[in-house]
Formats: C-alpha cells, structure tokens, sequence
C-alpha cells in the first residue's frame, strides 16, 4: 500500500512539473508574441519617395512595424518584385503607369492611396529657353508607356509638336500629327535621361531622376508640368493583402500631416503634397 501511495505521489508531481513546464513555456511564446514586430518590406526608388519612407519609419516603429525599404533605379523591376511576393507594397510610380504595368503583366495591383506629384519637366544643358530650339534638334523621352504619352503631352501643351486626335495617355512618336520642326525623338530609360542630357537638345524627365542627376524642376526646367498634373505617385500593393493592417497603418502615416510639412519643406515645390 506504501509502494503504491509512493508511486501515486511521484506520478502527480511529475504532472505538476510538466504542467508547469507547459505554462512557463505558453507564457514565453505569449510574451514573445506580444513583443514581435512585423516587417514591412516597401519598394522605393531613392529619391524622393526612399527619403519620405525614412521619415515616416519612427512612427512605424512606435506601433510595431519595422519598415525595410528596398531601394530601386528603374520603372520595372518594383511592380515584378510586388507581384512575385518578394516586397510588400511599392511607393514610386503614378497611377496610370501601375494599371498599363499590370495590364500587360498580368498583375493584380491596387493604388491605395496617393502621396506626392512630380511634375514633369523639360531640360536642356545647350539652350535657356524653348524658343531656341531648332529645326532637327533631338528630344529625348521615357520609353515606358505612360511617361512617354506624358512627355509628348507636354510638348504639345508648349506648342512644340500636336497630337493626333486619337492619341491617349500611353501615346507614341507615330502619334505625333504636326511636327513642324522635324524633332527627332530619343526614346530611353527614365532612369537614363539625365545622365545623357549632354547627347541631346532637350529632355523630359521624371522629377525623381532630375533630383538624383541634381537638377532643380523649379530652377533648371525650361518648361514644367503644371501643379494640377493627374500623376500623383501613389503606395501600390496586391489585391490580395490590400487590407493588411500593417499596410494600412502606412497609408495613414504617408498622408500624415508631418509628411505634408517635411514634403513642403524639403522639396520647396519641385515636389507637392497630393493629399
């Protein structure tokens, strides 16, 4: 009966030890739950949309979301690394752009909600004004469809060229009706545009690209788009995590009142709040 009662008592406390081995280790997984932050991974191009990410990473951070920007130079390789899942979300583009993208990529992305516009400007390293553009000169324009069509919209606004009735957003140099001059047309990859402003009459470039090639839209355009400009750069994400949490706190922080100063003050109206 001893041996019995023995063998009882030793079986209960080893499910008590057990038992509370159990419950220190739900109370640490508990713990280190609650503390965990979640990772946002953000595509960017570095300026100015890698700069306004940077200043909205300490409110992020006071909520439990650590903010990664994955920096990138070009128009392509942001909408493929959201699609594919590698980031979360992409702040470097405007609206008609994402959606021609993912027409033609077959991609499922939203516009969440819009941030800043650049407007567009046009450069020259050879003339002070459009008027002395001559007869044959060369232009270069972004090759990518959206930004194209915008390029040559601005041109035709200046009195340069005149479009085709039938021409869109996503126009082309074969849409071009009236080119009195004989303007020849350049057509290569934003990114490259200012780096080869020395090769050509005049260019038209991104404001993002124009800053990061140290060229001042409000100092150094000869022309430049006007402050009403549809293309506000917008935080796009997939369909599928749109409602994110996490996603949506960012949103919240991009339209904050402090990011309208810093932009305002940062930029002094090369770049503008769209918000």
């Amino acid at each position: 009966m001893k041996k019995i009662l023995s063998i009882t008592l030793t079986v209960i406390l080893l499910a008590g030890l057990v038992s509370g081995c159990g419950s220190t280790g739900q109370a640490k997984n508990q713990v280190k739950q609650k503390t965990s932050e979640v990772t946002l991974k953000v595509g960017a191009n570095p300026v100015p949309h890698a700069e306004i990410l940077e200043k909205v990473k300490p409110k992020l951070k006071k909520k439990g979301i650590n903010l990664k920007i994955v920096e990138f130079t070009d128009y392509v390789l942001p909408n493929k690394a959201l699609g594919d899942g590698s980031i979360d979300a992409n702040f470097f583009q405007h609206k008609p752009y994402m959606e021609e993208f993912a027409k033609n990529n077959n991609l499922q992305l939203v516009a969440l909600t819009k941030v800043h516009i650049e407007p567009m400007a046009i450069y020259s390293s050879k003339i002070k004004s459009l008027g002395e553009l001559k007869e044959g000169a060369t232009i270069s324009i972004p090759n990518d469809p959206t930004n194209e069509g915008r390029a040559l919209l601005l041109l035709e606004k200046n009195n340069l060229i005149k479009l085709s009735s039938s021409a869109s957003l996503t126009a082309t140099p074969a849409d071009i009706a009236e080119n009195p001059k004989n303007y020849k047309f350049a057509e290569l990859d934003a990114a490259q545009l200012p780096k080869t402003l020395q090769d050509v009459d005049v260019s038209i470039i991104n404001t993002n690209f124009a800053l990061e090639g140290g060229l001042n839209p409000l100092a150094d355009a000869l022309a430049i788009e006007d402050k009403d400009s549809p293309y506000a750069n917008i935080l796009a994400v997939r369909a599928d995590n749109k409602d994110d949490a996490a996603i949506k706190i960012l949103a919240e922080a991009l339209n904050s009142p402090e990011i309208k100063k810093f932009i305002k003050d940062k930029y002094q109206g090369a770049i503008i709040p769209a918000f």
